[in-house]
């Protein structure tokens, strides 16, 4: 990689020691993909928040990057966190204090403590999206996939620590150019997708694809839920940081039907039945809650449903009456967290949930230890709601 002079001096602690821990990770970073150089980023969002996911190691090593006065240099984000502060789930105490010091610890980077895994959603009033082509760097998958592909940005489907060391230096590697002949094309062959349609077409594309995946036929149906379903499902499954829709067709070409969609639903569906229903991972946003709580009507759910939001989306909620509507009906909102990887849905308390998103399933299976029976939100709605 070429480097600036004043990036070398950063490289060789010139700029102190956390700097030096940030460029060094960059510089590694940057070598293994084969990138030129480093690039400013204008935006960073991190992952890396939940303690489940970091623990004790995790938790002290961001204690000691704050106690040494590190400072992020860009607007910086953050993931959810393991729980909803504001609500007493009867956590353990050593699950809370450890998830209370990561937060603290970013807090007094100047951190943004947004709790959210959709930042390209949840703008509050005078807030402003960066440029058109202008570079981020995003840890959450299903954000970079969104900024890459909808939104118009550039980044690398960063690591936790990449995305970290960007915030810190204000700047990532940039990734050289795919060769298209190595892209794939996924040709949308189901009639009526649903929004787990899109998750599951996105779980399939996303196994595909190296880093860009080219998707036919699914452009015009696709709504905003849809959209997240797709990114979030791509992001779980494999490496791709993109998708292009109905882009030109240079490299292998597969159909995702009736029987892939099957398929990809049998691997990851394992209960015909939940005990509880969880719903939110992508969070949902304000526009979501609005549609739920219409989607549910007089009706109310018969069993525990927990519904996580962005904060952000749980305060306009508030403000429209929607998450009144949604607790008539017998939804707990929490904000700050979401259904993967939290330590709020477990095998302790139930033997599956019920869930209409592709990567909630996937983490629920594999992390938590429950049963997922997986199903599109209108279909849950009508099978529960009474």
């Amino acid at each position: 990689m070429e480097l600036t002079r004043d990036e070398e001096d950063a490289l060789h602690g010139r700029h102190g020691e956390a700097m030096e821990t940030a460029y060094r990770v960059l510089v590694a970073t940057g070598e293994a993909m084969g990138a030129a150089g480093l690039e400013e980023v204008s935006w960073a969002h991190l992952s890396g928040v939940n303690y489940n996911t970091i623990g004790e190691a995790g938790a002290r090593f961001l204690a000691d990057m704050a106690a040494r006065g590190t400072r992020v240099q860009t607007r910086t984000t953050l993931n959810p966190m393991g729980y909803d502060a504001r609500a007493d789930h009867g956590l353990p105490g050593e699950f809370v204090r450890g998830q209370e010091g990561i937060a603290s610890s970013y807090e007094s980077m100047g951190v943004d403590m947004s709790f959210s895994c959709i930042p390209y959603e949840i703008f509050r009033e005078g807030d402003v999206l960066p440029r058109a082509g202008r570079r981020v760097a995003f840890a959450e998958s299903n954000a970079a996939i969104y900024a890459n592909s909808v939104g118009g940005l550039r980044t690398n489907k960063e690591s936790a620590f990449g995305a970290l060391a960007a915030a810190i230096a204000g700047k990532s590697p940039v990734a050289p150019p795919e060769d298209p002949a190595s892209v794939p094309t996924v040709r949308l062959r189901v009639d009526g997708p649903t929004d787990l349609d899109y998750g599951l077409l996105g779980y399939f594309a996303g196994a595909a694809g190296s880093q860009t995946v080219n998707l036919a036929g699914a452009a015009g149906p696709m709504d905003h839920r849809g959209c997240k379903s797709l990114c979030a499902g791509m992001g779980t499954s494999g490496t791709c940081s993109r998708f292009a829709l109905d882009g030109q067709a240079c490299g292998e070409r597969l159909d995702f039907g009736r029987e892939e969609r099957d398929g990809a639903l049998d691997s990851l569906s394992t209960a015909e039945t939940g005990d509880m229903i969880a719903l939110g991972s992508p969070q949902l946003g304000a526009g979501e809650l609005a549609g739920l709580a219409s989607m549910i009507g007089g009706a109310s759910f018969k069993k525990r449903c927990v519904v996580f939001c962005a904060r952000a989306s749980l305060e306009a909620a508030e403000a429209a009456g929607d998450a009144a509507r949604l607790r008539r009906a017998g939804c707990e909102l929490l904000a700050d967290c979401c259904a993967c990887l939290t330590p709020l849905i477990s095998a302790d308390d139930v033997d599956s949930v019920t869930t209409s998103s592709v990567k909630a399933a996937y983490y629920l299976s594999r992390s938590n230890g429950v049963g997922v029976d997986l199903r599109p939100i209108s279909e849950i709605v009508r099978g529960e709601a009474r």
